[in-house]
């Protein structure tokens, strides 16, 4: 039976209210996201619109480079605030979406620091929203428990110091309208966050801590910065109490980075290289440039010379401003049925934490909690029983506009690879049409951001006059949907059970993959399916 609220003027709620969720939905917090809606949301909007501009600059073929007008912000002699106690040791974080067993076994995984997801590896729909709010409170509260499986689950002593990611501007939140009008989906997340829990982690000796996904300029970070300080005086915490780690996720956001950490300085807690999302963000920006063309997604690594040039100028930024710098995901996870396959993953986890650690990163990002040990001890190695190393500063680096476009490798791209993208993306979106944001496939933990590299290297291979495969065909609309239906079988034979959500979702891949027009993001229509 539907729970009735007391909804602010204005504000209107088009989804059941579950028993509890009128814990999460009270009048106070909606007022919070219906005053920080009205008064940010042009800007929102603006921004948005100023992303399409760009884009249509880039296809046209402007290449991006350093911005002129924000010189003085790059050359200056600036920090960011001192940060918090429990924000200066990060040598491993754990990510994953908000889903109880989930936030229990991260919070208990060893990792210095959680990011809960409502973004990439969690499926936006309601259910998922508003209970996850209802984990994370009772998370900040201790009270959080489970028994699933004749198995019991509760917090430990000693726990990760909880991060909240927010959806990205690009999302709404769309059964939450105010004046007629869709919320975003990153101030509703927010907003419910901080008013639920910001007094009661205070009082328990932390602050809340946000990453924030898919900025493309210092001034969607100026937008958050003012959402940040008016959001504090709303709930009657010190301004400054929130701090804020940017995930440096798009090739446009790399050449702003001092300008993304100056916009919010008095709350930032630092960069984070998003790997994944970054190759998206270059297929989907040059998706037009002829020129352009990557490899297999399997060839592109931290040290194809793009990735390692953003890598280093991300961790050269981050100490140059007293800021921690965060390495990126690896997307490995243990094997158990198979103890070789396994013990290459954990060489590849172990070789990419031990290079972020040695090149001064302060620490990085694991998915499963049987990585934590391991990435752990690469980071110890290099900072032993220091919590960061910021002190080292990378003068050596220096990192020009060039560098951050050479994109290679541009070959092989091969049968296989072509394949997996397109058995990648249909096994995805067939868990994310259930429900299911975080999807282990192929012995990787695969989300919306390794999901949207699948999906635009297909599209871009098709129009690509240097799409073609190592044994000489060209990929093209008629050999994607001839693989397509082969690994729609594929997938079925692998996920067994009720497969009867992997037709719309080839339908979907294919659709997306051979269309004319290219879809920013895939899960913009995917959310209407909801």
């Amino acid at each position: 039976m539907a729970t009735p609220l007391a909804l602010p003027k204005g504000m209107e709620i088009s989804a059941e209210i579950r028993p509890g969720f009128e814990t999460i939905l009270t009048r106070d917090a909606l007022e919070l996201v219906a005053e920080l809606h009205r008064t940010f949301e042009p800007r929102r909007q603006a921004l948005l619109q100023a992303r399409v501009e760009r884009a249509r600059r880039l296809d046209a073929g402007q290449r991006p480079d350093f911005l002129a007008e924000t010189k003085s912000v790059r050359e200056g002699d600036w920090k960011i605030a001192p940060l918090p106690q429990d924000l200066q040791c990060r040598r491993v974080e754990i990510t994953g979406p908000v889903e109880r067993k989930m936030i229990i076994n991260a919070l208990n995984s060893g990792a210095d620091s959680y990011m809960a997801d409502f973004e990439d590896s969690n499926a936006p729909s309601w259910d998922n929203q508003i209970a996850g709010h209802i984990n994370l409170m009772e998370a900040v509260r201790r009270t959080i428990s489970l028994e699933q499986n004749g198995k019991s689950y509760q917090l430990n002593e000693t726990l990760a110091t909880l991060i909240v990611r927010p959806r990205g501007w690009h999302l709404d939140e769309k059964h939450v309208l105010v004046d007629s009008q869709r919320v975003s989906g990153g101030i509703f997340d927010f907003a419910l966050f901080l008013f639920h829990n910001a007094k009661e982690q205070l009082a328990r000796g932390t602050a809340p801590y946000f990453y924030l996904p898919k900025m493309e300029s210092h001034l969607e970070a100026r937008l958050w910065n003012d959402i940040f300080v008016a959001a504090q005086e709303a709930v009657g915490v010190p301004r400054g109490t929130i701090r804020a780690t940017v995930l440096i996720e798009t090739i446009l956001a790399a050449f702003e980075m001092d300008e993304i950490l100056y916009e919010l300085r008095e709350h930032s807690s630092g960069l984070n290289a998003g790997r994944w999302d970054y190759i998206f963000s270059e297929i989907k920006k040059f998706k037009n440039d002829r020129d352009f063309c990557l490899a297999d997604r399997s060839q592109i690594t931290m040290t194809s010379p793009f990735m390692r040039a953003y890598a280093l100028l991300l961790l050269k930024t981050c100490h140059r401003r007293n800021a921690p710098a965060i390495g990126g995901m690896s997307a490995l996870i243990p094997i158990r049925n198979d103890p070789a396959a396994n013990d290459r993953a954990m060489v590849g986890v172990r070789s990419g934490k031990a290079r972020d650690a040695s090149d001064g990163y302060d620490g990085g990002w694991v998915a499963h909690p049987g990585l934590v040990p391991i990435a752990m001890k690469e980071f110890v190695n290099v900072l032993g029983d220091k919590p960061n190393q910021i002190g080292k500063q990378r003068d050596d680096v220096q990192v020009t506009a060039k560098d951050l476009l050479d994109f290679r490798p541009q070959a092989p791209i091969t049968e296989a690879g072509l394949r997996n993208n397109i058995n990648v993306g249909i096994h995805y979106l067939g868990a994310w049409l259930t429900g299911n944001g975080c999807v282990p496939i192929h012995n990787l933990m695969e989300d919306a951001a390794t999901a949207e590299i699948s999906r635009s290297q297909v599209w871009q291979w098709i129009r690509s006059p240097k799409g073609a495969l190592d044994d000489g065909r060209k990929v093209t609309v008629e050999l994607v949907r001839d693989l397509t239906k082969q690994e729609l079988d594929n997938v079925k034979k692998a996920v067994g059970g009720d497969t009867k959500p992997y037709e719309p979702a080839a339908q979907i891949f294919e659709a997306m993959s051979t269309s004319e027009q290219f879809t920013d993001f895939l899960t913009l229509p995917l959310y209407e399916e909801f």
